[in-house]
């Protein structure tokens, strides 16, 4: 099949806590788009619950990687920098499934997770802007409980001693990706999510944001 992209792919990173908004944010930016280029939004933590569920995606990979996909999911576990392997069969065959084009930007979620990831995946994605969803431990919690991002119906990780160890992995592996990124020169966007807060309110603050300082490195680099 003709390759209709090259790596590195063009990219905008949306970071913050479980809970916090982020795949339905990304969904959002799927539909609408953000600096008049189309989205793809690449979803890791549903590719992974989809790798072991969906019958016509679980037979790409081995057993032995199925269940180590089994493991992650169910110990909300990061791949740390010897699984970049599997971190890359996924993305790969996420971008050929959704027909990536060159001029398309990949919304990133869920990956890269931690500093020495985002080395690896910096081989396959250019991250021009990180989007931070600032949300605080209880209103994580509010969001969860009342499914406010309408994400949640079908989560099996959502039980109060998964989602607290989840938190305390974003201070302390994630979070630290803000600074790497702004030390890039990379555009930080932050957005203080409440516990009411709606993907399309998030969307709004987000395109508000990037209409009024947009990453140079993105607007001004022409579609191919």
């Amino acid at each position: 099949m003709k390759t209709l992209y090259k790596y590195p792919v063009n990219s905008v990173l949306l970071l913050g806590p479980t809970g916090a908004g982020k795949s339905p944010l990304g969904d959002f930016l799927a539909r609408k788009g953000i600096f008049n280029r189309q989205c793809r939004h690449l979803d890791f933590g549903l590719q992974l619950r989809l790798a072991v569920s969906d019958k016509d995606l679980s037979f790409r990979y081995s057993n032995e990687e199925i269940d180590f996909i089994h493991g992650v999911l169910e110990q909300g576990l990061l791949l740390e920098n010897e699984h970049f392997p599997l971190a890359k069969k996924i993305i790969s065959l996420f971008l050929d499934r959704v027909r990536f084009f060159s001029d398309h930007i990949l919304i990133l979620n869920g990956i890269p997770r931690h500093i020495g990831q985002a080395k690896d995946v910096s081989s396959l994605a250019e991250v021009h802007a990180v989007v931070v969803l600032d949300c605080s431990a209880n209103d994580v919690l509010c969001r969860i409980q009342n499914n406010v991002g309408g994400d949640r119906d079908a989560r099996l990780d959502d039980y109060a001693e998964l989602v607290a160890a989840k938190l305390a992995t974003f201070r302390e592996r994630t979070a630290p990706l803000i600074d790497h990124y702004e030390r890039l020169g990379r555009r930080i966007y932050r957005i203080s999510v409440t516990g009411e807060m709606t993907p399309a309110e998030a969307y709004l603050y987000l395109s508000a944001l990037a209409a009024a300082h947009p990453p140079v490195t993105l607007v001004t680099e022409p579609p191919q």
